[in-house]
């Protein structure tokens, strides 16, 4: 929990949850229309491809683009509603942010950087720079107080970014992006002092970001924007074991298909089928993991339920596989070893055969219809 004497808040005795919106907004032809719930203490990361809407939604949140319609209430006091005429300016919200480029201010010193919060909410100039050394001693800058943004690494900037948003004791804290300008290196450590805040803010938490690793490592729920809509959200296990839209499929490393089930036979549009291992009826997903697929370079004989002939449409490396992009009945993608391709003499416009035993699959009611 944050130290109540060394951090600096508008309001006291909040009520209610971290954040309770429904963003509307209308910019031209791209329209969000999103419903946003954080408790006081969850981070919650906002996923989705680029021009979802995930910015849209943290500027709206941040007070920096008013709502076309709907709401916007953290801790119980509502700081954006159209129709009843109430918009509270972001310098006026008790919302912390970190930018994906920081915005430190580069004249001032680590220590002024964090102090400016505190100080922009009333305090002290003597209680501001308290409360700022505080705050670099728990984020490990203690030592670097006096440093301009320019003297500071990477992942030192991304904490003294951090430790300016907790120094005013936000309600709602908004974090857009905010490893992607480190290194990979930087990145694992920065992640795991971040990881460590974050567990001990009190109040709610927004990361807005493209990497799921970010968001399975750092966030309690996963909320999966696409074209302005939430089309997905749940844990890290309930969205990686049944992804419901393709983005969601990519994101978590499986190739889904919908279908119609009857019993253990799928047809997908088209007519092609699949059998799987588990006996459903009506509008299901089949997901199954690339390394489910083995390729063969004529039609195997044996126990795999689903063969089918494609044709490789691209190569790349995936870790320590190859994945392969099938096209064919069924585009899908395949890992295997860069010794199986050199086997097969995989190249782009090959054909091979591809084969899924039914157990490798996972169905799963399709409910949005």
């Amino acid at each position: 929990m944050t130290d109540p004497t060394t951090t600096v808040s508008t309001r006291d005795a909040p009520q209610g949850p971290a954040l309770d919106a429904h963003l509307l907004v209308d910019r031209g032809a791209f329209r969000l229309d999103a419903a946003l719930r954080i408790a006081p203490g969850e981070v919650v990361a906002l996923l989705g491809p680029n021009g979802a809407g995930k910015t849209t939604a943290l500027r709206a949140l941040a007070g920096l683009l008013p709502l076309s319609g709907g709401h916007v209430t953290v801790r119980g006091r509502r700081l954006d509603d159209p129709a009843e005429r109430v918009f509270v300016p972001a310098d006026r919200r008790n919302v912390g942010v970190v930018f994906q480029d920081y915005l430190l201010f580069p004249h001032l010193s680590a220590l002024d950087n964090v102090a400016f919060g505190p100080r922009s909410h009333g305090a002290s100039r003597a209680r501001s720079r308290a409360v700022a050394a505080d705050w670099l001693a728990r984020v490990g800058l203690a030592d670097h107080t006096h440093a301009k943004p320019r003297q500071l690494s990477g992942g030192q900037a991304q904490r003294v970014a951090l430790a300016r948003a907790l120094a005013v004791g936000p309600e709602l804290l908004l974090l857009d992006e905010p490893l992607s300008a480190l290194d990979a290196g930087t990145r694992m450590d920065t992640r795991a002092h971040l990881h460590h805040h974050l567990a001990g803010h009190p109040g709610g938490t927004l990361i807005v970001t493209h990497d799921p690793l970010d968001a399975l490592i750092l966030a309690d729920r996963l909320v999966i924007l696409e074209a302005g809509r939430v089309v997905q959200e749940g844990d890290a296990a309930t969205i990686t074991a049944q992804p419901r839209t393709d983005y969601v499929a990519r994101l978590v490393g499986l190739n889904l298909f919908r279908g119609t089930a009857s019993g253990a036979t799928v047809t997908l549009p088209g007519g092609f089928t699949l059998t799987t291992s588990e006996s459903c009826d009506g509008p299901v997903f089949v997901a199954f993991p690339p390394t489910a697929l083995a390729l063969h370079p004529h039609r195997p004989e044996g126990s795999p339920r689903n063969v089918w002939s494609a044709t490789v449409a691209g190569l790349q490396r995936h870790g320590d596989h190859l994945r392969i992009q099938l096209a064919g009945p069924l585009d899908t993608t395949a890992d295997i070893t860069p010794a199986a391709a050199a086997a097969l003499r995989l190249e782009p416009g090959s054909q091979v055969w591809a084969a899924l035993k039914a157990t490798e699959t996972r169905v799963y009611p399709d409910s949005a219809d």
